[in-house]
């Protein structure tokens, strides 16, 4: 049976469009709060004895107002960030991430994995129930390669080389990672991994959805929102799908996407209450995703401009470049130089631009290139250090993936604290914990850190 379409309201007779939208505002309350769960999952134990055996501080520091009025410090850590719509392929068991993450010759300190189409965008994904083995499937191939052990001298000798001591340089080389938060939305999930020894430094980790896609509420397009806080800054991570197209005006259904977004995304206020609730009262914030921004110039001389590598020419006429610089959407938002080749469309295990080696089915648009894939930011403390593409042939996408180097404000007088942490007394508790695995592979699961 051919389903039912229905005429756009300005073309329904008077009487019948009270009865379109009465259903659709119903639809769009109940889908919305499908769509909105706070729910994620993470690797923390939900609770466990052990993480209770914190060091005793002297009473000073709990003296009426010490804390309060205690100076901060500041510390380095290294960010890496990386969008990819995998175009509803499923990660096959040869995939190899390794060069993509680079982590032998330049190591993170936090990881965050944003994908589009996790999942085929049709019907029965979009309306259904969630099938979390595909976001299980992505996080074990994160999972292996950032614990992945590395060879070297002490291992040759026998000894543990993941065991966590005091040298920071070792520290940020050879201590294993866990998942802080992961959540999935239709076909947007986002990942975020730590370092093993600053995990118990990780606070307030929440979710927000925000569904963009049909009937302005489901979860085909739109966003997942992280938060959290590391020692005293906070962090907001934004993945995002926006509204596809390559017509002109189409660009504005975008705007208004990531609107909706920063107007919709609320955190939960914490039992303290002063947690930061919206996008931009973040310390740190980080949007990235396919936001499906195009160029505006006519497909035969954009394929022409690619061609040649005129990069330039093609981001003055870049959809994205112009919001930025008009600030009517992302005002204060930033980006880094981009100085690769438009990450979409390709045809898939190829290196060739769709509509040039293969042209479609007969009556589909060719799609001309374009960098939908984006990482921007937003506000102080972060400086970026790299920003390039990757070449896997996995989806019609090329990854995109950003580092940054970001200030962190640490209290002093909880030094202490951090110094048990990476002590021996703690890595043997972490050791007892080994054998409670809690990898990203349970039913979705509220934690509340």
């Amino acid at each position: 049976m051919k389903p039912f379409s229905p005429l756009p309201l300005n073309q329904m007779p008077i009487t019948n469009k009270a009865e379109v939208m009465w259903p659709r505002l119903i639809a769009s309350k109940i889908l919305r709060k499908r769509v909105e769960s706070n729910n994620f999952v993470a690797d923390f134990p939900s609770c466990s004895d052990a993480w209770l055996e914190l060091p005793v501080l002297d009473k000073k520091y709990f003296s009426s107002g010490s804390i309060l009025s205690d100076h901060q410090e500041t510390q380095h850590y290294k960010v890496f960030v990386s969008t990819w719509n995998v175009g509803g392929v499923a990660p096959t068991q040869d995939l190899n991430i390794d060069d993509w993450l680079d982590t032998r010759n330049n190591p993170c300190d936090v990881y965050v994995f944003g994908f589009q189409e996790v999942v085929p965008l049709r019907a029965s994904s979009v309306f259904g129930s969630e099938n979390g083995k595909i976001s299980m499937q992505w996080n074990s191939l994160i999972r292996e390669c950032l614990n992945k052990k590395r060879i070297n001298e002490k291992e040759k000798n026998g000894e543990n080389s993941c065991s966590c001591v005091v040298d920071e340089e070792i520290n940020r080389t050879s201590c294993k990672f866990r998942c802080i938060i992961s959540k999935q939305m239709v076909g947007i999930l986002i990942s975020v991994w730590i370092r093993n020894h600053l995990r118990p430094f990780v606070r307030n980790a929440s979710v927000s959805c925000v569904g963009c896609g049909i009937m302005g509420c489901l979860g085909n397009k739109g966003s997942v929102s992280v938060r959290f806080r590391l020692h005293e800054t906070s962090f907001c991570f934004v993945c995002s799908h926006l509204a596809s197209g390559g017509r002109c005006g189409d660009e504005k259904h975008r705007n208004s996407n990531a609107s909706d977004i920063l107007s919709r995304t609320i955190f939960p206020k914490g039992p303290s209450l002063d947690l930061p609730r919206k996008i931009l009262h973040h310390d740190r914030v980080v949007w990235l995703g396919d936001l499906n921004y195009r160029i505006s110039l006519p497909e035969s001389k954009t394929r022409v401009l690619v061609d040649n590598g005129e990069w330039n020419a093609l981001l003055e006429n870049d959809q994205l470049k112009t919001e930025l610089m008009d600030g009517q959407v992302f005002e204060g938002w930033h980006e880094g130089a981009i100085e690769f080749a438009p990450t979409y469309k390709y045809c898939l295990n190829s290196d060739e631009y769709y509509g040039v080696a293969f042209e479609g089915k007969k009556g589909e648009k060719k799609r001309a290139p374009a960098w939908c894939d984006r990482i921007i930011w937003f506000g102080e403390g972060l400086k970026q250090q790299l920003y390039t593409r990757g070449e896997s042939r996995l989806s019609d996408h090329r990854p995109v993936k950003a580092i940054f180097s970001t200030e962190v404000k640490v209290s002093r007088n909880l030094k202490e604290v951090q110094n048990f942490f990476l002590s021996e007394r703690f890595e043997q508790i972490t050791n007892s914990l080994e054998m409670h695995d809690f990898p990203c592979n349970a039913r979705t699961t509220s934690f509340r850190l």
